[in-house]
Formats: C-alpha cells, structure tokens, sequence
C-alpha cells in the first residue's frame, strides 16, 4: 500500500462493497450460510433445504437477516426478533470461521486500490456485520486501505438494520463522510446493490471480476438494468474507469 493523496479532504468518494467485489467470498460464505439457514428451517417444521449455489442466488447482495425471514415466510412461518437474532448471530460466526480460513490477498485488488487511493476517499458500504466486514478484510490484507471509520455495515451501522436494497446504508456512509451523492462513485458487483446506491443517487459500476463465467452476461445486463452505467470484468478495468470519472459537481455538503 502506497501513501495516498486522494484521502485528503476535498477528494471525491469511492465507496466499495465489500463481498464478491473486493474478496471472492460468496462461495465459501453460502456454504457456511445454507448450513445455518436449512438448520433454520428444519427448526421449524420445513423440509425445505438450500444448496449453496441455490441460496446464493436467491440471496444475493442481502444481509442473511432479510434473507432468513424470507425463506421462513416463503415456508408460511414467521420468526420472533429475538430468535432471529440469535441465528443471525450463529450464521455470522459460521460465515466468519469460514472466511478465515479461505480468502487470500489478491494483487490485482490491492493494485488498484493503490491507484485509486491517489484521487479517491475510500470507503466500504455492505449488507455483511462488522465483525465479519473485519475478518474479511484482515486475511485479505485490505485493512489499511479501509479503517474502522470507513466501514459501513447495514446490519451493525445503521439504528435499524436495513438490508441492500434498501439505499439507508449508502445515506448513511454520506452523511457521515460529509458528501453529497454527486461526489461519490459506488462499486457494486450484485443487483441488490446496484440498486441500493442507485436509488442513493450515486453513480454505479459495476464489477463482476469475481462473478462465475457463466453468469457474466445475465448479471451485466441485470446491474446495467437496475441503475450502473457501466459493468466491468476486472479491478484493472474499474482502476482505469474510475480514473477517469468525474464528480457531477464539486460543491461540498
């Protein structure tokens, strides 16, 4: 990691989400995740069971406490707050366990945050807890590049957690950063969060450097659809794009 001049104050925003965009955690996440969701609905009566890839799909971009209560009402089963907590909090302890053990650094992300760091504030905005936001992105050697006051977490930032889509956590990395939408620039790599910095009313590419092959061109065409203006196969590619995208305005908040 190279000393940044784009985090002085007057740089416009990069804010990254952080699974499936800046580490390839989906796979290992929804194999621990479908564990601890079809637990969840054995616990209820349901013969219902995911697979990862199954689970993945449908929860793409959502925090599993949105995900699970969905599953249950797809079941026609309701869950208390307080029970849910509580399998929110073994799904993020298995999720985490995980994560640890089978993400890596990349030199191609931390290449390009070396360049983009020079004209950009960065920050990461995700539907992910904190603590496992942490993990993440201490085994991946992605810490320096966002301090604790650059996280954003939708399940543990917020007053009330609200999964992407739901645009509350971008609102919220603004108004804390001090910047209006117009002077931020969101990388997304799911349609649930395109959508959420979209209808913050920031600007959106997208990246699919860690999407399967095979759903490249279904997903480009899903993110272009619900608000990015341009989908990217590589961190290479979003270095260079992003360096040559311009605020819509240089007015501070």
């Amino acid at each position: 990691m190279r000393t940044s001049r784009g985090q002085e104050a007057g740089a416009p925003l990069l804010l990254c989400d952080a699974d499936g965009n800046l580490f390839p955690s989906e796979e290992p996440a929804f194999a621990a995740s479908a564990e601890v969701a079809n637990a969840l609905l054995a616990a209820f009566g349901s013969s219902r069971r995911y697979g990862p890839e199954e689970l993945r799909r449908e929860a793409l971009g959502r925090s599993f406490r949105s995900t699970a209560a969905a599953l249950l009402q797809a079941e026609g089963h309701e869950i208390g707050p307080e029970e849910l907590e509580s399998w929110v909090e073994r799904e993020k302890q298995a999720v985490t366990a995980r994560l640890l053990e089978e993400l890596k650094p990349n030199k191609e992300v931390t290449s390009a945050l070396d360049q983009l760091q020079d004209r950009f504030r960065l920050a990461v905005v995700t539907s992910s807890a904190a603590s496992r936001l942490a993990a993440s992105l201490a085994v991946t050697g992605l810490t320096p590049y966002f301090p604790s006051e650059v996280r954003f977490s939708a399940e543990d930032s917020l007053p009330v957690p609200k999964s992407k889509p739901d645009p509350a956590v971008y609102e919220f990395a603004l108004a804390s950063l001090r910047e209006p939408p117009e002077r931020a620039l969101a990388i997304e790599d799911s349609p649930a969060g395109v959508e959420s910095a979209a209808a913050a009313g920031l600007a959106v590419a997208g990246n699919l450097a860690f999407a399967p092959a095979d759903e490249r061109r279904a997903r480009a065409a899903d993110l272009l659809s619900r608000g990015a203006f341009a989908v990217l196969d590589s961190w290479s590619e979003l270095a260079a794009l992003a360096g040559r995208w311009q605020p819509a305005s240089k007015s501070r908040s």
